[in-house]
């Protein structure tokens, strides 16, 4: 599905609005769909992961609301992850996912990454579907998310050894 007209994504500060809403409402999400978000991570996600000069967080925006974001951040060397996407509830199936995910990968190729992972969970359909159309391929598990039943890969064309 084509993303509407005039989305852009902009970097921004995990730590404070609008950025730091939409992980609230993505860890709210979670927390509902499989109980204990403080389990979400292993180790812990810190908002300076998703900080230059290893990370980034990217929010999404349409017409001046913020609608999505999701964040970049060092596993290895010319390795990223892709972690916490979330679109809100009113703008899903309208590409908007999609869009945030080849945002995000275009993220870490501009911070030398070569390639990305990411992880999802059972209850969460959507996200799957939309990584694997992306081209992640499943690998075997590279942390202990308690909750993941896939975990991805993909290299990223255009950045160095990609």
């Amino acid at each position: 599905m084509r993303p509407p007209g005039g989305l852009r994504f902009e970097s921004a500060d995990p730590r404070v609005p609008p950025a730091a809403a939409l992980l609230a409402a993505m860890t709210k999400e979670m927390a509902e769909l499989y109980g204990q978000p403080d389990r979400l991570d292993r180790p812990a996600l810190a908002p300076a992961d998703l900080a230059e000069p290893h990370g980034d967080y990217l929010v999404g925006w349409i017409d001046g609301d913020p609608v999505a974001g999701g964040g970049v951040r060092r596993l290895d060397r010319g390795l990223a992850e892709i972690k916490r996407m979330y679109v809100t509830p009113t703008h899903r199936s309208r590409g908007i996912a999609g869009a945030l995910l080849g945002a995000l990968e275009a993220r870490a190729r501009d911070l030398g990454y070569s390639t990305a992972r990411l992880d999802t969970g059972p209850l969460q359909p959507r996200a799957l579907s939309v990584y694997q159309r992306a081209g992640y391929r499943a690998i075997d598990p590279y942390n202990d998310n308690p909750y993941a039943v896939f975990w991805g890969e993909k290299p990223l064309v255009g950045a160095p050894g990609g």
